[in-house]
């Protein structure tokens, strides 16, 4: 806090002396009298602002409470904002007044001094003003915090952060345990949120305005834009101040300040608001009440009172606090009636050791838990100490706009964050749902969401390192400019990759390529051009600055760092330890190349080929199943050319029907007309139909595998899986300096069969001449390689996997860079439509044009699983309508055997004993007429005789039968 004039220190000491003799003229004379200490820097904003709410409250409290026995009786000091003086404060007021607690001080600083004399002499200290965590109550039993602890705020902050969408931040603190003791739990706060640290700006409590401005374009050299202010007042004034002319309160920063600041908004002076424009801030909310409005009327008109020569200051929550505080400690005297205890203290002079403890404290531990009870309902809200500290419900984000601010919205642990408190919130966590905050004017009077960083003013451009690829010029050559010094040519696809990601991103991005030179330096691997953007981020220790001074050239591969590496280079788990990269704008996957042979396929048996047993065997018993079943059928449906001896079927059923027309071709159609003609039921018909669906699935996929196994076997791979080759010991070859080499290692390949190669043609010339002549069987490598070996070569050899999935390429950046994700975004917007393709066509070729460059496929068998659907349905099909056909058979069988039985019931005897009569002669004669007699007859025969009795009885006369033939 700012300090006072010299000239008015005397001025207010005689004052604050004088507010103590009046209080105590005030108070009723027969009211016993307890003494409070009040220890504030009177100079300052927050000084003055709580020495008037500290007045009002007495006045008012015993004013509503005119029948208590107790009255307090305060005596103000000014710390003057030294540490020493406050603890010279406390003790005057200890050994002088034997005061039984004390309020304040104001600063953290204070504090610490003050804790180890209020465990000495058990009187508690209540300070109003004191934020820093560090102040804790374990160790300092009479020490309690009318406030709340910074560290409460950091959560809202990171979620801030969060909900913007910012990746990186900057701390901007005040060198003092205040400034510093919040930074780990807000480093902690914004890990949680996926926030970085990237910088941490300390500034000394010294610090001149020269100083301050000297950070400021310290940080402006920086790419991080959002910074974080946590600082006293008159600091953060002449910082944003400082900011303000250096042109970093304009478009595109972000400035949030800590509840210190922004709770004193209101009272800091208009210049250094206009400043702040912009800016953003986090306050604890206080909730409004008709008694709070009240009381700031009455506060106004009593500040100018006490302050006629100083400007008007706006009621903040530190002088609610101080007000509530006293409604505590007056409550607390009344319920604990502390009036006969004393502190026994040897006067003091100039040295604290003379503190003595205290022989007899009878009522100290007693006020101490009275305050540690209060609980009501204040000005500043909820005012309860359990905890020996406040404990804020609700935070308030506020804009700075103008000369004053507004309100952004509401965070809370429960709920995170809200426009209004009143809003339903679901029973969900705040994390599971969308928060709502209102718009933001931000610095440079932009409504747009800065993006929290940007390319530095200080007119560097962006390093991005490119190197000359081994074999593979087409994905990347870079040299060295021979006409301009210092300049670095680069061409190829992730060239050109890169390229176009720049110009879709939304804003420009100034950068230069710097070559780096595989065959000058000492390690050539990509893994340590990859390692040259970690050391981007790193300094260059002192040993290799004093080598560099005499081995330049040795010493050069420290000196080369990149912000970018840009090369085909494979995106692994190694590399990832040390870089981030961005999304892979390349195929991924690790194939073989190996040659391929013609072979005509002779197999005596390969018309077996296209189904496998299973397959054979299920669609043979399935046309056994089916014939049987329409045989059945048509047998329960009486139908003539079923019935006879069982060769004799067959061979009506292999005779196809004559038809007018002579000539006719033996097909499929013919031999289904066939069988539709010789049934006759529906049920039948249904069955041959599903049948004959399946039959004309299952012949064409027979016959499309027949064809495709005796004409695409023709290109047939020589090595179709990578085992084989390790089991028969053949050789395999491998681009040299990449990482597939420790892959044929984990496979399990001897190192004596593994060799390099550094060109497409070293590849084709070995794979040419095979294994044994001192050559290869086949090239493991990734398929980006592979496609652009096959479009050179695409005559002989083919593709094979792949075996192995990586990552693709992709291009490397410094941990945690802001670039990643924009560039991210912008190549999926290439490789999502035709310009990969174009780009590919340009520096690769058109892959089209060659037919090996996917990979080979060799045509299976058909197996049961591929027409399991078919097999159920004709199944299906077949049982269901033989099960139809039974029930239909019996249900007529029963139906005639009960017309029968009804008739030969009712059928005379002597009609009977003719009918008898008439089958033996029959039998007797053997004519041939009466020997094919059939059953209709029979059954015509007894029906006439049924209705002949019938006719009889119902007309009472004798009928008399005529004798002869049905």
């Amino acid at each position: 806090m700012e300090k006072a004039p010299p000239g008015a220190i005397l001025l207010l000491m005689l004052f604050a002396h004088s507010c103590a003799v009046a209080l105590n003229a005030t108070n009723d004379p027969g009211a016993d009298e307890f003494h409070v200490g009040v220890i504030l820097d009177l100079g300052s904003l927050v000084g003055k602002e709580a020495r008037t709410s500290i007045s009002m409250a007495v006045e008012d409290f015993y004013a509503a409470h005119k029948n208590y026995r107790t009255r307090l009786v305060l005596h103000v000091r000014d710390s003057r904002g030294n540490n020493f003086q406050a603890a010279s404060a406390a003790l005057d007021l200890l050994n002088n007044y034997n005061v039984k607690a004390i309020i304040g001080p104001q600063k953290s600083s204070e504090a610490f001094f003050m804790t180890d004399i209020a465990n000495i002499s058990e009187v508690p200290v209540i300070s109003f003003t004191a934020t820093s965590p560090s102040l804790t109550s374990d160790n300092n039993p009479y020490f309690l915090r009318a406030t709340i602890n910074d560290s409460t705020q950091v959560n809202s902050i990171a979620s801030l952060i969060k909900y913007y969408g910012w990746r990186e931040v900057v701390p901007i603190y005040i060198d003092t345990d205040y400034g510093r003791s919040i930074i780990p739990d807000l480093l902690e706060a914004l890990q949680g949120n996926d926030a970085r640290v990237p910088y941490q700006s300390i500034i000394p409590q010294s610090a001149t305005s020269e100083q301050i401005t000297q950070e400021l374009y310290k940080l402006m050299t920086m790419q991080t834009r959002v910074f974080i202010v946590h600082m006293t007042s008159p600091m953060a004034s002449v910082l944003f101040t400082k900011a303000k002319e250096v042109g970093m309160m304009d478009k595109g920063y972000v400035w949030i300040v800590t509840f210190g600041v922004a709770s004193l908004i209101g009272s800091l002076n208009p210049s250094v608001l206009e400043a702040m424009n912009g800016a953003l801030g986090v306050g604890v909310y206080v909730p409004k009440s008709t008694e709070l409005d009240n009381f700031t009327v009455r506060w106004n008109t009593r500040f100018r009172m006490d302050n006629p020569n100083d400007p008007l200051l706006k009621l903040s929550i530190f002088g609610l606090w101080g007000y509530d505080t006293i409604w505590a400690v007056a409550q607390a005297v009344e319920k604990a009636k502390s009036t006969k205890d004393t502190v026994q203290i040897q006067h003091m002079t100039n040295s604290m050791t003379s503190l003595k403890v205290p022989k007899e404290t009878e009522n100290g531990l007693k006020f101490l838990n009275a305050i540690l009870q209060s609980k009501f309902r204040g000005l500043s809200g909820y005012f309860d100490l359990s905890g020996r500290q406040l404990q804020p419900s609700t935070f308030q984000i506020i804009n700075i706009v103008g000369k004053g601010w507004r309100d952004v919205g509401f965070w809370t642990a429960q709920d995170g964050f809200s426009q209004r408190l009143t809003r339903p919130r679901s029973n969900g966590t705040y994390l599971s749902t969308k928060p709502d905050l209102n718009p933001v004017i931000w610095p440079g009077e932009s409504t747009n969401i800065p993006r929290g960083w940007e390319i530095p003013t200080s007119g560097k451009k962006l390093q991005v390192g490119v190197c000359t690829s081994d074999g593979y010029p087409e994905y990347i050559y870079a040299e060295k400019d021979p006409l301009i010094v210092g300049m670095t040519k680069a061409s190829g696809l992730a060239v050109e990759v890169f390229e176009e990601t720049v110009k879709r991103l939304p804003y420009a991005l100034p950068y230069e390529y710097v070559f780096y030179n595989t065959t000058e330096n000492i390690s050539s691997s990509y893994d340590d051009f990859v390692y040259q953007v970690y050391l981007k981020a790193r300094p260059i220790p002192t040993c290799i600055q004093v080598l560099f001074v005499h081995f330049p050239k040795v010493i050069s591969m420290h000196m080369q760092k990149y912000d970018i590496a840009v090369a085909d280079i494979t995106i692994t788990y190694k590399r990832s330890s040390y870089a981030d990269f961005s999304l892979p704008y390349t195929e991924s996957g690790v194939a073989m190349v190996v040659p391929v042979r013609e072979r005509i396929n002779t197999t005596t048996w390969i018309f077996l080929k296209p189904l496998t047993f299973g397959m054979w065997s299920a669609s043979i018993i399935l046309f056994i199943y089916t014939g049987v079943v329409v045989w059945l059928l048509e047998f329960l449906g009486n139908n003539k050319a079923v019935r006879g001896p069982i060769p004799k079927q067959m061979v009506k059923s292999d005779v196809p029907p004559k038809k007018k027309n002579k000539t006719v071709s033996v097909n499929l159609q013919l031999f289904f007309s066939t069988f539709y003609e010789m049934v006759e039921r529906l049920l039948s018909r249904i069955v041959l139909i599903i049948w004959l669906f399946f039959l004309l699935v299952l012949t064409s996929s027979y016959t499309a595998s027949l064809t495709s196994m005796l004409t695409v076997q023709q290109l047939q791979p020589t090595v179709t899986d990578v085992h084989e080759l390790l089991k028969n010991g053949e050789y395999v070859g491998y681009q040299g300096g990449s990482y597939v080499k420790d892959l044929l290692d984990e496979l399990g390949f001897d190192k004596s069969k593994i060799r390099q190669y550094d060109s497409t043609d070293g590849f084709r010339d070995a794979l040419s001449r095979g294994s044994s002549n001192g050559g290869i069987s086949a090239v493991v490598d990734e398929i980006p390689y592979i496609k652009l070996f096959l479009a050179k070569h695409c005559e002989g050899y083919t593709m094979v996997g792949p075996i192995y999935k990586t990552a693709g390429f992709g291009f490397a950046f410094q941990k945690e860079s802001p670039l990643r994700g924009d560039i991210s975004k912008a190549i999926l917007n290439i490789t999502g439509g035709d310009t990969i393709i174009q780009i590919e066509n340009k520096w690769i070729g058109d892959q089209n044009k060659c037919r090996n460059v996917g990979p080979v496929t060799i045509s299976g068998s058909l197996t049961f699983e591929s027409f399991k659907g078919l097999f159920i349905l004709t199944g299906i099909a077949s049982t269901s309508s033989l099960l139809i056909a039974l029930v239909i058979y019996f249900y007529k069988n029963k139906q005639v055997q009960s017309g029968i039985g009804d008739a030969e019931q009712d059928f005379p005897q002597e009609f009977k004993a003719d009918t008898i009569e008439e089958e033996k002669e029959q039998e007797e004669t053997g004519a041939k007429g009466k020997q094919n007699m059939n059953l209709q007859n029979s059954t015509v025969k007894r029906s006439a005789s049924i209705v002949i009795h019938r006719g009889e009885r119902a007309t009472g006369a004798r009928v008399v039968p005529i004798s002869g033939k049905f």
